[in-house]
């Protein structure tokens, strides 16, 4: 797909907010008919920009209270040690995110829990399956602003 629109914008943003509004709803707030929006939204999807739709759930509710950011630092940097630690996060539900980080930090791990015996259950887990050189965690006392929409409507 090449540029978007500003009405592709609008229907990013819209469903964002919102993946099971109708089609019929969203053309009103975008000023289309419902077959130009599915149109829209199928070539959005066929070229990868919108990767899926999803339901978001509360944590809370689910007993995954706690969230904690976790700072690894390793040793080992080879490919073989890379693609252990890629398949050891992979497999763990508990771990929302992993990035590799630039500066002291070698990779930030984001994940839900319970509690701090869950979070001990998650980490006795990981260095189980790999070797790791340092792991301290952070919890998260208050959650000030979480989101997943992107800003695809920019307020400059």
């Amino acid at each position: 797909m090449g540029s978007i629109d500003d009405i592709d914008r609008r229907i990013l943003a819209e469903l964002q907010r919102d993946a099971g509004k109708s089609l019929e709803s969203l053309g009103e707030v975008v000023g289309l008919s419902r077959n130009a929006c599915w149109r829209r939204i199928k070539a959005m999807e066929d070229s990868g920009l919108i990767r899926s739709r999803v339901t978001l759930l509360d944590p809370v509710q689910l007993n995954l209270g706690l969230t904690v950011f976790m700072q690894i630092r390793t040793n080992a940097h080879a490919p073989d040690w890379l693609n252990a630690f890629s398949k050891a996060t992979m497999g763990m539900p508990e771990i929302l995110g992993v990035y590799r980080m630039t500066g002291d930090l070698d990779y930030l791990i984001r994940a839900r829990v319970a509690d701090m015996a869950d979070y001990d259950r998650l980490y006795q887990a990981l260095i189980r399956k790999v070797p790791l050189s340092d792991v301290s965690a952070s919890f998260v006392m208050e959650e000030i602003k979480e989101t997943t929409e992107l800003p695809v409507l920019r307020r400059i």
